[in-house]
């Protein structure tokens, strides 16, 4: 009995935000990032997501939901809803505890050692797994652009095999979809035995992450002034979409206003959701902060309020211009220019499409890295991942293996259910964090807090219902991104009883 007891106790240990506190304050990461370079990480990962990946999807709808259609403007503000009481729970414990990991760090010092494990897992499949949405829309655009020089570039370069831009998935469904011959499109390894394996490898996406992975290496300010550059582009292009494609739209485009009713809201909600996790972005930063308590809240806030905006407009503007049932899915703006007729345009956005993408890829690449630099310092993972490059101060082993993961999923992950996979990620951290929020209210009531919660507890318990409602629809619906995300969490329970447990009771003999 006293055994098990002891075991039950080990689960629930908590870091205190001492310890929390103490260990980022050793850290020899280095502090560079002002309050712009923070903005910059949030909009980097909240504008690209949103506009470029997925809203398409979120208006038509997906195989396994209905989309929102025109009122996909109120799935966006629900989702904006849903996500500013956790924003505001981030703001208050990132100002009161600046240390990378983000929710995992938070978890750990109010929910004990299995919750840490476990939101960290999660936190993982945000980032990591969410990396390859972008990476596969990333290779969509990048052909786009190539075929913009058609006559200038070989074929063989512009329309390279489709085998080499998809991964084996997405490859059976194109041929099950349009009728064509498997092995006419995808060639095949003879193994023993009469075996036969598919190749298929998304080139472009997998190039792109190395090329970020090396970048990452280098420095995290080196790393936000490139994401500065290509912000400022992807900004530009979107606001000038807006400005351009109002002078197009068409009233009657925006009726029937809720084709599939308050199913298709919450749908589109759900999937649209998956743009809102740039702020958690934000907080995996805090170590490398200059003035976490004070950037980090007007950080996330601003980032939150920003994109939003941003976010109504281009939706109004989409879906005015283009009826409900020639929106494309891949390049949603690219392609309403097209179809007004904006040739040159397309091409343009196209290239501002490129920038976002990269920027975000950027930015998850970089909250997986940090994440995972916490969880290793907590003896959660090899502690041999957690070394610090000598001349440029990263994580570089870190930064590999989360290189690696995106690599190696996108080999058989298509981008739907890696960005459905994704928002359960996010869901489950963001209600994790309300939860937080409360509990150190309770537990820490003399602490200092550079930032409120206003109308707490009402706040927090609001974010956890609303997250919880759109999760519930996903579930109900039995999405096979809900079958992977109860997958995922066994195994990260099997990863934590067979190595981590006896890891960190080794570490504190």
């Amino acid at each position: 009995m006293n055994k098990l007891q002891q075991i039950f106790n080990n689960l629930l240990k908590c870091k205190s935000p001492e310890e929390a506190i103490e260990a980022g304050t050793q850290s020899e990461l280095k502090k560079t990032l002002s309050i712009f370079d923070l903005i910059v990480i949030g909009i980097a990962a909240v504008v690209g997501t949103g506009i470029f990946t997925i809203i398409g999807s979120a208006v038509v709808g997906t195989s396994d939901a209905p989309g929102a259609g025109s009122a996909i403007v109120v799935s966006m503000v629900l989702a904006a809803v849903a996500s500013v009481f956790s924003a505001l729970s981030y703001s208050e414990i990132a100002a009161m505890m600046p240390v990378a990991g983000s929710a995992y760090s938070y978890t750990y010092a109010t929910m004990g050692e299995l919750m840490a494990w476990m939101v960290g897992w999660v936190l993982m499949l945000e980032y990591a797994i969410g990396n390859i949405t972008v990476a596969s829309a990333w290779t969509g655009y990048f052909v786009q652009f190539l075929k913009g020089f058609e006559h200038v570039l070989p074929t063989w370069v512009v329309n390279f095999p489709l085998w080499l831009r998809n991964d084996y998935r997405t490859m059976y469904e194109l041929c099950n979809r349009y009728g064509w011959d498997v092995h006419d499109k995808m060639p095949f390894l003879q193994l023993p035995f009469g075996l036969e394996v598919p190749i298929a490898a998304n080139l472009p996406a997998i190039a792109i992450v190395l090329v970020l992975t090396l970048l990452l290496i280098k420095g995290i300010k080196e790393s936000t002034k490139v994401a500065s550059i290509m912000v400022g582009v992807n900004m530009t292009i979107i606001l000038s979409f807006v400005i351009v494609g109002a002078f197009y739209v068409r009233p009657e485009n925006w009726v029937p206003f809720a084709p599939n009713g308050l199913e298709g809201i919450f749908s589109g909600a759900f999937i649209i959701f998956f743009a809102y996790i740039g702020f958690d972005a934000i907080s995996t930063a805090a170590e490398e902060t200059k003035n976490p308590q004070r950037d980090l809240p007007i950080a996330i806030m601003g980032t939150l309020l920003l994109c939003t905006i941003l976010y109504v407009f281009v939706a109004l503007v989409l879906t005015g211009v283009v009826p409900l049932n020639a929106i494309d899915i891949q390049a949603p703006l690219a392609h309403a220019m097209r179809f007004v007729g904006i040739d040159w345009y397309a091409g343009l956005i196209s290239v501002g499409a490129l920038c976002a993408l990269t920027s975000v890829l950027l930015i998850y690449q970089l909250g997986t890295t940090r994440i995972l630099y916490a969880m290793s310092r907590d003896h959660f993972l090899p502690k041999s991942w957690n070394a610090i490059h000598k001349k440029f101060k990263t994580p570089h082993i870190m930064t590999w293996v989360s290189g690696l993961i995106v690599i190696l999923c996108g080999l058989f992950m298509d981008l739907n259910i890696s960005a459905e996979l994704c928002n359960f990620g996010t869901f489950t951290s963001f209600i994790v964090i309300c939860i937080a929020v409360l509990i150190l209210r309770k537990t820490e009531p003399l602490r200092e807090r550079p930032f409120k919660v206003p109308f707490c507890p009402l706040f927090p318990i609001l974010g956890v219902l609303t997250c919880l409602a759109l999760m519930y629809c996903k579930f109900s619906a039995k999405a096979t991104s809900a079958l992977y995300f109860v997958i995922w969490l066994l195994v990260g329970i099997l990863i934590y009883a067979l190595y981590s447990y006896k890891e960190i009771r080794r570490s504190e003999k």
